[in-house]
Protein backbone atom coordinates (compact mmCIF):
# COMPACT_ATOMS: atom_id res chain seq x y z
CA UNK A 1 0.00 0.00 0.00
CA UNK A 2 2.99 2.31 0.35
CA UNK A 3 5.27 1.41 -2.58
CA UNK A 4 8.34 3.30 -3.70
CA UNK A 5 10.98 3.50 -6.35
CA UNK A 6 14.09 2.53 -4.39
CA UNK A 7 17.21 4.39 -5.52
CA UNK A 8 20.55 3.05 -4.30
CA UNK A 9 24.07 4.35 -4.82
CA UNK A 10 27.44 4.58 -3.09
CA UNK A 11 29.99 7.25 -2.22
CA UNK A 12 33.62 6.91 -1.28
CA UNK A 13 32.90 8.60 2.05
CA UNK A 14 29.94 10.42 3.60
CA UNK A 15 31.03 13.97 4.50
CA UNK A 16 28.68 16.68 5.82
CA UNK A 17 28.28 19.99 3.94
CA UNK A 18 30.22 18.60 0.97
CA UNK A 19 29.23 17.76 -2.57
CA UNK A 20 29.76 14.01 -2.82
CA UNK A 21 30.14 12.26 -6.16
CA UNK A 22 27.96 9.16 -6.28
CA UNK A 23 28.20 5.93 -8.25
CA UNK A 24 25.61 5.30 -10.93
CA UNK A 25 22.18 4.94 -9.36
CA UNK A 26 20.36 1.62 -9.29
CA UNK A 27 16.56 1.68 -9.28
CA UNK A 28 14.41 -1.15 -7.94
CA UNK A 29 10.69 -1.47 -7.29
CA UNK A 30 10.06 -1.25 -3.56
CA UNK A 31 7.43 -1.73 -0.90
CA UNK A 32 6.79 -4.79 1.24
CA UNK A 33 4.22 -6.56 -0.92
CA UNK A 34 6.06 -5.81 -4.16
CA UNK A 35 9.31 -7.11 -2.68
CA UNK A 36 7.70 -10.37 -1.53
CA UNK A 37 6.18 -10.81 -5.00
CA UNK A 38 9.63 -10.28 -6.55
CA UNK A 39 11.18 -12.95 -4.31
CA UNK A 40 8.42 -15.46 -4.98
CA UNK A 41 8.79 -14.92 -8.73
CA UNK A 42 12.53 -15.56 -8.51
CA UNK A 43 11.79 -18.79 -6.66
CA UNK A 44 9.46 -20.03 -9.39
CA UNK A 45 5.97 -18.90 -8.38
CA UNK A 46 3.46 -16.78 -10.27
CA UNK A 47 2.43 -13.72 -8.30
CA UNK A 48 0.28 -10.64 -8.75
CA UNK A 49 1.23 -7.39 -7.03
CA UNK A 50 -1.64 -5.04 -6.17
CA UNK A 51 -0.51 -1.50 -5.42
CA UNK A 52 -1.43 2.18 -5.84
CA UNK A 53 0.79 4.26 -8.11
CA UNK A 54 0.71 7.75 -9.54
CA UNK A 55 2.72 10.32 -11.48
CA UNK A 56 6.02 9.82 -13.26
CA UNK A 57 7.48 7.79 -10.40
CA UNK A 58 4.41 5.57 -10.48
CA UNK A 59 5.06 4.87 -14.15
CA UNK A 60 8.68 4.07 -13.35
CA UNK A 61 7.59 1.75 -10.56
CA UNK A 62 5.24 -0.14 -12.88
CA UNK A 63 8.01 -0.52 -15.49
CA UNK A 64 10.43 -1.84 -12.86
CA UNK A 65 7.89 -4.39 -11.61
CA UNK A 66 7.21 -5.48 -15.20
CA UNK A 67 10.97 -5.88 -15.75
CA UNK A 68 10.94 -8.61 -13.09
CA UNK A 69 8.02 -10.41 -14.78
CA UNK A 70 5.67 -9.81 -11.86
CA UNK A 71 2.09 -9.16 -12.92
CA UNK A 72 0.65 -5.87 -11.63
CA UNK A 73 -2.80 -4.64 -10.77
CA UNK A 74 -2.25 -0.90 -10.44
CA UNK A 75 -4.67 1.44 -8.69
CA UNK A 76 -4.13 4.91 -10.23
CA UNK A 77 -3.63 7.70 -7.70
CA UNK A 78 -3.78 11.47 -7.99
CA UNK A 79 -0.47 11.97 -6.19
CA UNK A 80 3.03 10.85 -7.14
CA UNK A 81 4.51 7.59 -5.84
CA UNK A 82 7.39 8.22 -3.45
CA UNK A 83 11.09 7.55 -3.92
CA UNK A 84 13.44 6.21 -1.22
CA UNK A 85 17.23 6.53 -1.21
CA UNK A 86 19.91 4.14 0.05
CA UNK A 87 23.55 5.27 0.19
CA UNK A 88 26.51 2.97 0.90
CA UNK A 89 29.65 4.52 2.42
CA UNK A 90 32.56 2.62 0.85
CA UNK A 91 35.01 3.72 3.55
CA UNK A 92 33.03 2.92 6.71
CA UNK A 93 31.01 0.09 5.07
CA UNK A 94 27.88 1.68 6.54
CA UNK A 95 24.53 1.95 4.80
CA UNK A 96 22.29 5.01 5.09
CA UNK A 97 18.60 4.61 4.29
CA UNK A 98 16.43 7.67 3.61
CA UNK A 99 12.75 6.73 3.68
CA UNK A 100 10.20 9.36 2.68
CA UNK A 101 6.52 9.34 3.67
CA UNK A 102 4.14 8.03 1.08
CA UNK A 103 1.60 10.30 -0.58
CA UNK A 104 -1.83 10.25 1.02
CA UNK A 105 -4.57 8.15 -0.58
CA UNK A 106 -8.21 9.08 -0.84
CA UNK A 107 -10.93 6.76 0.44
CA UNK A 108 -11.86 5.96 -3.16
CA UNK A 109 -8.26 4.97 -3.95
CA UNK A 110 -7.70 2.65 -0.99
CA UNK A 111 -11.16 1.14 -1.43
CA UNK A 112 -10.22 0.34 -5.03
CA UNK A 113 -7.30 -1.67 -3.66
CA UNK A 114 -9.65 -3.75 -1.50
CA UNK A 115 -11.97 -4.25 -4.46
CA UNK A 116 -9.03 -5.53 -6.54
CA UNK A 117 -8.12 -8.02 -3.82
CA UNK A 118 -11.72 -9.25 -3.66
CA UNK A 119 -11.66 -9.87 -7.43
CA UNK A 120 -8.32 -11.68 -7.38
CA UNK A 121 -8.54 -13.71 -4.17
CA UNK A 122 -10.83 -16.51 -5.45
CA UNK A 123 -7.84 -17.72 -7.52
CA UNK A 124 -5.24 -17.13 -4.79
CA UNK A 125 -3.63 -19.68 -2.48
CA UNK A 126 -2.01 -16.93 -0.39
CA UNK A 127 -2.85 -13.26 0.04
CA UNK A 128 0.12 -11.39 1.47
CA UNK A 129 -0.35 -7.92 2.98
CA UNK A 130 3.03 -6.37 3.71
CA UNK A 131 4.45 -2.98 4.58
CA UNK A 132 3.40 0.30 6.10
CA UNK A 133 0.22 2.23 5.32
CA UNK A 134 0.40 5.69 3.74
CA UNK A 135 -1.50 8.71 5.10
CA UNK A 136 -5.24 8.58 4.50
CA UNK A 137 -5.48 4.79 4.78
CA UNK A 138 -7.26 3.61 7.97
CA UNK A 139 -5.32 1.55 10.52
CA UNK A 140 -7.69 -1.39 10.05
CA UNK A 141 -7.01 -1.61 6.29
CA UNK A 142 -5.28 -4.98 6.58
CA UNK A 143 -8.28 -6.23 8.51
CA UNK A 144 -10.22 -5.18 5.42
CA UNK A 145 -7.83 -7.26 3.31
CA UNK A 146 -8.72 -10.30 5.42
CA UNK A 147 -12.43 -9.65 4.95
CA UNK A 148 -12.02 -9.03 1.20
CA UNK A 149 -10.10 -12.25 0.66
CA UNK A 150 -11.60 -15.56 -0.33
CA UNK A 151 -12.16 -17.67 2.79
CA UNK A 152 -10.02 -20.44 1.29
CA UNK A 153 -7.02 -18.15 0.77
CA UNK A 154 -4.42 -18.03 3.53
CA UNK A 155 -3.82 -14.43 4.54
CA UNK A 156 -0.30 -13.48 5.65
CA UNK A 157 0.43 -10.10 7.23
CA UNK A 158 3.80 -8.41 7.71
CA UNK A 159 3.31 -5.01 9.29
CA UNK A 160 3.41 -3.49 12.78
CA UNK A 161 1.59 -1.41 15.36
CA UNK A 162 -2.10 -0.69 15.05
CA UNK A 163 -2.20 -2.09 11.51
CA UNK A 164 -1.00 -5.47 12.72
CA UNK A 165 -3.41 -5.58 15.66
CA UNK A 166 -6.36 -4.78 13.38
CA UNK A 167 -5.39 -7.62 11.04
CA UNK A 168 -5.11 -10.03 13.97
CA UNK A 169 -8.57 -9.06 15.16
CA UNK A 170 -9.88 -10.15 11.75
CA UNK A 171 -7.94 -13.43 11.89
CA UNK A 172 -4.86 -14.36 9.83
CA UNK A 173 -2.90 -17.44 8.84
CA UNK A 174 0.62 -16.14 9.53
CA UNK A 175 2.42 -13.04 10.78
CA UNK A 176 6.14 -12.33 10.40
CA UNK A 177 7.25 -9.72 12.92
CA UNK A 178 10.86 -8.91 13.61
CA UNK A 179 11.99 -8.89 17.23
CA UNK A 180 11.11 -5.23 17.85
CA UNK A 181 7.68 -5.59 16.26
CA UNK A 182 6.99 -8.77 18.24
CA UNK A 183 7.98 -7.12 21.52
CA UNK A 184 5.72 -4.18 20.74
CA UNK A 185 2.80 -6.46 19.87
CA UNK A 186 3.25 -8.65 22.94
CA UNK A 187 4.02 -5.79 25.33
CA UNK A 188 7.39 -7.17 26.47
CA UNK A 189 10.93 -5.80 26.54
CA UNK A 190 12.98 -8.96 27.09
CA UNK A 191 14.33 -11.15 24.30
CA UNK A 192 15.26 -14.43 25.98
CA UNK A 193 13.68 -17.53 24.50
CA UNK A 194 11.39 -18.50 27.43
CA UNK A 195 9.92 -14.99 27.47
CA UNK A 196 9.36 -15.04 23.71
CA UNK A 197 7.63 -18.43 23.91
CA UNK A 198 5.38 -17.26 26.74
CA UNK A 199 4.51 -14.10 24.82
CA UNK A 200 3.64 -16.26 21.83
CA UNK A 201 1.31 -18.36 23.97
CA UNK A 202 -0.52 -15.23 25.08
CA UNK A 203 -0.91 -14.02 21.49
CA UNK A 204 -2.42 -17.35 20.42
CA UNK A 205 -4.86 -17.03 23.30
CA UNK A 206 -5.81 -13.49 22.33
CA UNK A 207 -6.00 -13.59 18.52
CA UNK A 208 -7.10 -15.86 15.68
CA UNK A 209 -3.74 -16.76 14.22
CA UNK A 210 -2.14 -20.02 13.11
CA UNK A 211 1.59 -19.26 12.74
CA UNK A 212 4.02 -16.72 14.15
CA UNK A 213 7.33 -16.51 12.26
CA UNK A 214 9.64 -14.34 14.36
CA UNK A 215 12.76 -13.18 12.51
CA UNK A 216 15.68 -12.11 14.69
CA UNK A 217 18.45 -11.22 12.23
CA UNK A 218 21.79 -12.78 13.21
CA UNK A 219 19.95 -14.55 16.07
CA UNK A 220 18.03 -16.72 13.60
CA UNK A 221 14.29 -17.17 13.91
CA UNK A 222 11.48 -18.83 15.84
CA UNK A 223 8.36 -20.36 14.34
CA UNK A 224 5.40 -20.93 16.66
CA UNK A 225 2.02 -22.57 16.27
CA UNK A 226 -0.35 -23.63 19.03
CA UNK A 227 1.30 -27.05 19.09
CA UNK A 228 4.95 -26.68 18.10
CA UNK A 229 7.88 -24.30 18.45
CA UNK A 230 10.83 -24.41 16.08
CA UNK A 231 14.18 -22.67 16.41
CA UNK A 232 16.51 -21.88 13.49
CA UNK A 233 20.08 -20.72 13.79
CA UNK A 234 21.27 -17.53 12.18
CA UNK A 235 24.03 -17.48 9.56
CA UNK A 236 27.19 -15.45 9.97
CA UNK A 237 27.22 -13.14 6.95
CA UNK A 238 29.24 -10.11 5.90
CA UNK A 239 26.41 -7.84 4.89
CA UNK A 240 26.66 -5.84 1.68
CA UNK A 241 23.21 -4.39 2.35
CA UNK A 242 20.47 -4.87 4.94
CA UNK A 243 17.63 -3.66 2.71
CA UNK A 244 14.88 -6.16 2.00
CA UNK A 245 16.05 -8.90 4.36
CA UNK A 246 12.65 -9.21 6.04
CA UNK A 247 10.81 -9.30 2.71
CA UNK A 248 13.24 -11.91 1.40
CA UNK A 249 12.70 -13.98 4.57
CA UNK A 250 8.94 -13.93 4.05
CA UNK A 251 9.05 -14.59 0.31
CA UNK A 252 11.38 -17.57 0.69
CA UNK A 253 9.29 -18.98 3.54
CA UNK A 254 6.04 -18.70 1.59
CA UNK A 255 7.68 -20.35 -1.41
CA UNK A 256 8.12 -23.56 0.60
CA UNK A 257 4.62 -23.36 2.09
CA UNK A 258 3.25 -22.98 -1.45
CA UNK A 259 5.34 -25.98 -2.47
CA UNK A 260 3.64 -28.06 0.24
CA UNK A 261 6.70 -28.38 2.48
CA UNK A 262 6.49 -28.80 6.24
CA UNK A 263 7.02 -25.90 8.61
CA UNK A 264 10.64 -26.78 9.41
CA UNK A 265 11.53 -26.51 5.72
CA UNK A 266 9.65 -23.21 5.43
CA UNK A 267 11.56 -21.79 8.41
CA UNK A 268 14.87 -23.00 7.01
CA UNK A 269 14.22 -21.25 3.72
CA UNK A 270 13.01 -18.11 5.48
CA UNK A 271 16.33 -17.73 7.29
CA UNK A 272 18.18 -18.54 4.07
CA UNK A 273 16.21 -15.91 2.16
CA UNK A 274 16.82 -13.21 4.74
CA UNK A 275 20.52 -14.08 4.84
CA UNK A 276 20.81 -14.17 1.04
CA UNK A 277 19.42 -10.63 0.83
CA UNK A 278 22.48 -9.41 2.75
CA UNK A 279 24.65 -10.45 -0.20
CA UNK A 280 22.82 -8.25 -2.74
CA UNK A 281 23.92 -4.60 -3.01
CA UNK A 282 21.48 -1.74 -2.68
CA UNK A 283 17.89 -2.94 -2.65
CA UNK A 284 18.47 -6.03 -4.78
CA UNK A 285 16.78 -8.65 -2.54
CA UNK A 286 17.81 -12.31 -2.43
CA UNK A 287 18.77 -14.41 -5.44
CA UNK A 288 17.40 -17.91 -5.99
CA UNK A 289 20.77 -19.69 -6.14
CA UNK A 290 21.90 -18.06 -2.90
CA UNK A 291 18.68 -19.05 -1.12
CA UNK A 292 18.96 -22.73 -2.07
CA UNK A 293 22.67 -22.80 -1.21
CA UNK A 294 22.27 -21.14 2.19
CA UNK A 295 19.24 -23.25 3.14
CA UNK A 296 21.60 -26.22 3.46
CA UNK A 297 23.43 -24.40 6.27
CA UNK A 298 20.35 -23.63 8.39
CA UNK A 299 19.55 -26.05 11.19
CA UNK A 300 16.02 -26.21 12.59
CA UNK A 301 15.24 -27.91 15.91
CA UNK A 302 12.01 -28.43 17.83
CA UNK A 303 11.77 -26.86 21.29
CA UNK A 304 10.75 -29.57 23.73
CA UNK A 305 7.87 -29.07 26.13
CA UNK A 306 6.24 -26.22 24.24
CA UNK A 307 2.46 -26.03 23.93
CA UNK A 308 0.28 -22.96 23.62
Amino acid sequence: MNPAVDISTSVSRMVPFTKMRCAEAQRDPGGGGINVARVLKRLGFETTAVYPAGGATGQTLAALVEREAVRSVIIPTSKDTREDITIFDETSKEQFRLVFPGASLSEFEWQQCLDAIARLSPRAVFVIASGSLPPGVPADFYGGVVRASNAAAKVIVDTSGASLKAALEAGVYLIKPNLREFQELAGISCADEPALLEAGRRLFGRYRIEIIALSMGPGGALLLTRDIALRANGLAMEAVSVSGAGDSFLGAMVSRLAHGDKLDSALRYGVAGGSAALLSPGTGLCLSDDVHRLALRVNVTAIAGYHA
